[in-house]
């Protein structure tokens, strides 16, 4: 399948700006990490939301060599989020980061907010990339507090992602599109679910924008040009979510 051409980064005339975003979970690069940096180097990201980022033994240099290979640039995150991460490309200013770490539901791993302000054609950028927990009852709870993390950040525009380890049918989800745009159910484009990626039956991953931004188009990029399904197989056991957004001019 030919999918539709998702349109490139640029500033437009009036000032706007059209910008790339990547969702991952990468299973903290235990996989191809060649393959895994081949799929985000041709998704051509402007901003990246990872989760499971490496954060054991040596992580900063794991993720420093992610970085290198995809021409990126590490914001925040990683260990000291317990596993989201953000990276970016030159193309965004950065104007503050900060890891958030969530209080522990007794019996599971703790999770994180990896959050930054950026500025990118002269716009501000709220961005956010989280990893709900695998209890039920903890998950709407954690997508609460990351819609109050969103609000903290005080900027018109906004950008969450994440693995949410539920479908769109599930309260956590629900809740943030309640609040913020689904942004593959806003704009189809390329694959819907993301997880095993050998097999996907589920879409657990989703990029979610704030009300002011349009969405040009979202989903799994299995076909565009650079990507084969061999690498997103052999990557990481999810499938990347990649969206292109319009950000208005400020």
């Amino acid at each position: 399948m030919v999918m539709t051409p998702l349109p490139e980064s640029r500033t437009e005339a009036d000032g706007s700006a059209v910008v790339r975003v990547l969702g991952y979970n990468i299973r903290s690069m235990r996989d191809d990490t060649a393959a895994l940096a081949r799929v985000v180097r041709a998704c051509a990201p402007d901003l990246v939301l990872l989760q499971e980022a490496p954060r054991f033994f040596r992580w900063r240099k794991a993720a420093a060599r992610l970085a290198a290979a995809t021409d990126l640039v590490i914001l925040s995150g990683g260990a000291t989020a317990a596993g989201p991460m953000l990276l970016c490309s030159l193309r965004a200013g950065v104007e503050r980061t900060e890891d958030v770490l969530l209080p522990r539901t007794p019996g599971m791993h703790r999770r994180g907010f990896a959050t930054a302000v950026v500025t990118i054609a002269g716009t501000r950028i709220g961005l956010l990339s989280c990893h709900l927990g695998l209890g039920r009852d903890e998950r709407p709870v954690q997508a609460r507090a990351a819609l109050e993390r969103l609000e903290a950040m005080d900027v018109r525009h906004v950008i969450a992602g994440g693995d949410l380890n539920e479908g769109p049918e599930g309260p956590a989800f629900r809740l943030l599109a309640g609040r913020l745009q689904d942004c593959r159910a806003h704009a189809p484009w390329g694959g819907a679910d993301t997880f095993p990626a050998d097999g996907p039956r589920r879409r657990i991953d989703a990029l979610f924008a704030g009300p002011g931004i349009e969405v040009l188009g979202c989903g799994v990029p299995s076909s565009l040009p650079g990507v084969s399904g061999d690498d997103l197989r052999a990557a990481t056991d999810h499938l990347p979510v990649l969206a292109a957004l319009r950000v208005p001019a400020e």
